[in-house]
This record gives C-alpha cells, structure tokens and sequence, in this order.
C-alpha cells in the first residue's frame, strides 16, 4: 500500500482507512486508474507552532495543522477542529474525506482539513482567542477566498470562525468574509447554516429508507453524538414520525423503547450540558449501546466507532454515518456481509459543507437567500446527489460506499488529466 515517510498507518487508522477505500475503488476507475496515486498523497500538508501567553502569565505552545489533500476541483474546503486526540494522520484523512466529499455532491471545491491539539475546556475565551488569531496568521501563507476556506468542526464554532475571519482580513489589510464558512449571520454567515448538516443527514436518510421500503412512522433511531449533527438529525427524525430510542454523549448513553420526548431531552442538555440524567429515559452501559436494536443507527460522534466486533452486535437496517469516518474497514466489512445498508459519511453529512458553498456563494455575491430557499436549494442538491450514487451502486454491484467513492474519484481524476501536470 502505498503511503507517506512521515505517517505510519495501520488499516483501521484514519488515514489506514482512507487508502484501504482508495484501493476498494481503483477497478472502478478504468484509464483514470493512471491518475490514482494523486489521491493517496496530499498536496500539501502544514505544520504549525502555536504559541500564546495563558491568562496567568505563563508561555503555551500548541501544535496545530493544516492539510490541503486536493486543489484539483476548486478552492481547499473543510473544517478546523479543536481537541487533544489532533493528528497530522487524522486531519490527512479527513482533508481526504472531504476531497471525495465535495467531489461526490458535486461542489466547486477540493479537499482540506485542520485542527490544533489542545482541550478547549482547558482555556479561558480570551484564551482561545489568542490559539485561535495564531493559528490563523500561522496558516495564513496557504489560506484564502480563492486558495482554501476553513469552517467549524469539533469544539469550533461560529465566533471562532468571526476570529479568523477578523485575523486573516487585519492582515491583508480587507476584510474578506469568503475566508471562512460558518461565520455569524451579521459577518455573512448563512442562514441555515448551524442545521445544514444534521438536516442533511435526515434528509439522505429518509431517502435511504424510502428505496429499502422502510417505513419513516414509527422507525426507531439510535444516534451516538448529540451534538449540533445528531441532536438536529434526531429531532427532525422525531419530528417526522420516528422514534429516538437510544442516545449516547460523553455523559452517558439512555434508552426508551418507546422513544423519546425530543424536545425535553434538548431542554435537559441546554441545562446541563449532555443526556446523562434524562429523566424520560434509562442509563445504560456505554458499550451497550451498539445492542439496541433499530431501524437506523446514526454515528454521529468521531471516527472509529463501528469496529468489526462493535459490527457484529448492531442490530438495524441502516447505518448512516453523521460523523467522518466513524466505521472502520473491518467494520465496513461486517456490516457489508449482514446486509447491513450503510451511507456513508460522505453524502450522509454532506449538508453543511453544501450550505458552506452558499455561504461562500453569497459572500461573493453579497446577496443572501432566505431559510427556505437554502432548504430547497440543499435538499435539491443532495437528493440529486445520493440518487446518482445509489445507481452507481446498483449498476456496478457494490456497496454504497465504493459507488460514491468511485462517483467523486472518477471526478477528480478526470479533472487531473484534463489539467494535466505543469510544469
């Protein structure tokens, strides 16, 4: 297998996982095999020091990345993520995911990715707005409207985005609210934003189930990760007839058979910061979770979640990944020989990275859409998406994942030989 001096891989790695998919996909890929190894090499990857002077004085340094996988297609695209488990290996996969991300719902961009390790609950706000400014003006020399835009991820979120939009326009001396996706609406965020992605996962998965005839009354969700993607995802569920019956955070994981109040369980973690203690609900082993039986389980947590022997015990109908790379080959694998449908990460989440587009868009253009046209416009795209890929899969014979692997591979590959190599 192919792979980098400086990253290590095992299978069920990050980027291990990655490359076992690009090597799933190479058959598929016809006079554009030629071009494959591009896939398995990031076009650039950065490493920065970041270091800032903590509220008592003293110097932190913190070690920050930014990977751009692919700027084939367009601009480098993806988000920035603040936890102590950052990787250079982690964020290569990810930029890499987000290549075949944007390239599988058909957006104008590349893939990229980035992060810094550190614990945020650790830092006071002014702290993280000094890790936050340095990184920027770290990452500055390979960011831009036109050349890479960063958006939320893990522990980021809307003011951290306004921070780098701030830092990098101070030091281009314009503001450049194209910069960066995910912004405030008063600096030309987006409306719809915040919801895109746990929308966008509802909505494939409703797709989803309406081609394997499984009906959306009455189907029983199980969602690990109750964040800004899996609490959206399982209100819209909820909303539209389903049942939430088991949820997992890092405060716990409850069960109800019979489903869930949705909107008292959000009450519950507005006022404590997670599901843990649900009083509509029972606690139950963490582990346990991957025993409940449903009819959709959404991973919407991080990636390595779904392993081989966690792929035996799921009882459902579908998986649909709402977290980046949540199963891991092995795991995939399992799923695949019980007949297990699993939609994977990269058209499931794809909501927010298409409304990131229309941000981008409507900097651009400094003419914003309503809610509701935002809606149209991501459930339009991402439908039309997920319908090309679930053909894909049926004409070929493979598993949905492969067929949007070879939907976006075939993409970027045919956009790499009609550019050719410069010099």
């Amino acid at each position: 297998m192919p792979n980098l001096s400086f990253v290590s891989p095992t299978r069920n790695s990050p980027w291990g996982t990655y490359l076992s998919q690009i090597d799933a996909v190479e058959p598929y890929l016809g006079h554009l095999a030629r071009w494959v190894e591009t896939l398995r090499r990031p076009k650039r990857a950065l490493i920065v020091d970041v270091p800032i002077e903590l509220d008592n004085g003293t110097i932190a340094h913190y070690e920050g990345y930014r990977v751009q996988h692919s700027l084939t297609r367009g601009p480098g695209k993806g988000g920035v993520r603040y936890h102590p488990d950052v990787t250079l290996e982690e964020v290569m996969a990810l930029s890499a995911w987000m290549t075949i991300k944007n390239a599988a719902v058909n957006l104008p961009y590349g893939g990229a990715k980035g992060g810094i390790r550190l614990d945020p609950k650790q830092l006071s706000l002014k702290e993280l707005e000094k890790v936050t400014r340095r990184y920027t003006s770290e990452i500055g020399i390979i960011i831009g409207p036109q050349q890479d835009i960063p958006a939320p991820d893990v522990n980021t979120n809307g003011q951290i985005m306004a921070w780098m939009m701030d830092t990098y326009s101070m030091n281009t001396g314009a503001t450049a609210t194209g910069v960066v996706t995910g912004k405030p609406i008063p600096l030309g965020g987006s409306l719809g934003r915040v919801q895109a992605t746990g929308r966008g996962v509802f909505v494939i998965g409703r797709e989803a189930m309406r081609r394997l005839n499984v009906p959306l009354e009455g189907a029983r969700v199980a969602v690990q990760g109750f964040g800004n993607v899996g609490s959206i995802a399982a209100k819209l569920f909820a909303a539209n007839g389903a049942k939430i019956v088991a949820v997992q955070d890092h405060t716990g994981t409850i069960l109800n058979h019979s489903g869930m109040d949705m909107q008292n369980l959000l009450d519950h973690v507005a006022r404590t910061g997670g599901v843990g203690g649900f009083a509509g609900a029972d606690s139950i082993a963490d582990e346990n979770f991957w025993d409940v039986k449903s009819d959709v389980l959404i991973p919407a947590a991080l990636e390595g979640q779904i392993t081989a022997e966690r792929a035996h015990r799921i009882s459902t109908r579908v998986v649909l990944e709402g977290a980046n790379g949540p199963t891991t080959p092995d795991g995939d694998q399992v799923l695949a020989d019980r007949g297990i449908i699993v939609v994977p990460d990269v058209i499931a989440n794809s909501g927010g990275v298409t409304v990131s587009y229309f941000e981008w868009v409507q900097d651009f253009s400094s003419f914003f859409w309503t809610e509701d046209e935002i809606n149209v416009r991501l459930d339009k795209i991402i439908t039309g998406a997920f319908k090309h890929i679930w053909d894909t899969s049926e004409q070929h014979r493979i598993t949905l994942r492969t067929a949007a692997f070879v939907v976006a591979c075939t993409r970027v590959l045919q956009a790499r030989e009609e550019r050719g190599l410069y010099p």
